[in-house]
């Protein structure tokens, strides 16, 4: 596919690290994405649907509703604002009003960052490669701790809509040759490491996508969780 539109160097996602000490999974070293099975959970439309989001613009026309955030409050902004890096998360009222959807969040063996449902309305490719970024997931990480990674599940069925990725240059620039889609399915449950990779979702549908995204803490018991997972 091509666009018109490019990131150069004064995307301001190039001044994010790439090269830190941090512990990275192993899973995730080749591609910085590792797709896991299908998942097939029961969960009513109101769980994601009735909740209380922000109008809140990351990667298109989106609004949040935080489950997790810094504080416990319904806030997107970043963990740094508080002085904390992005995990040691406190769920929110929305939480509540999302049990099954908690039940299996709770199941992951991972220290929390936030937690949130994104709700996309219809972009297409040339639209979305405007708003493709990395993700600046470990300002004020310790970095003899792990990697904040993120995870998405897709709660509504857009299979003709993707993840579009590219992994980064030594400048931290996207590589055209290395795009690479994550179909987005109704349960598609995938892991990705967004502040190597960028990336923004491409929805063809003609009414909103929503999905979960799970910023992560990386550790040895997650790597293995993820390939037992695959």
């Amino acid at each position: 596919m091509s666009s018109t539109f490019w990131p150069h160097s004064e995307h301001w996602s190039v001044k994010i690290p790439l090269q830190t000490p941090h512990y990275r999974m192993p899973v995730l070293e080749e591609k910085g994405y590792a797709i896991m099975k299908t998942l097939d959970l029961d969960i009513p439309t109101a769980e994601w649907e009735d909740l209380v989001y922000m109008d809140w613009k990351s990667g298109g026309d989106t609004n949040f509703a935080p489950l997790a955030s810094c504080d416990g409050t319904i806030e997107c902004k970043g963990f740094w604002e508080n002085g904390k890096p992005d995990k040691g998360a406190i769920f929110t009222s929305n939480a509540a009003l999302s049990p099954k959807l908690m039940e299996y969040i709770n199941t992951i063996p991972a220290n929390f960052g936030r937690v949130r449902i994104i709700k996309l309305l219809p972009q297409q490719f040339d639209q979305a490669l405007r708003s493709v970024h990395r993700d600046d997931n470990n300002r004020l990480n310790p970095e003899d701790e792990g990697w904040v990674v993120r995870m998405w599940i897709e709660l509504t069925d857009n299979p003709d809509s993707f993840m579009l990725l590219y992994d980064s240059d030594e400048n931290g620039l996207p590589i055209k040759g290395s795009e690479a889609h994550v179909p987005m399915p109704r349960g598609a449950h995938f892991v990705v490491d967004s502040q190597r990779l960028w990336h923004v979702g491409v929805h063809n549908g003609d009414k909103p996508r929503y999905a979960v995204i799970i910023s992560a803490e990386s550790t040895p018991e997650l790597n293995e969780w993820i390939k037992k997972k695959m």
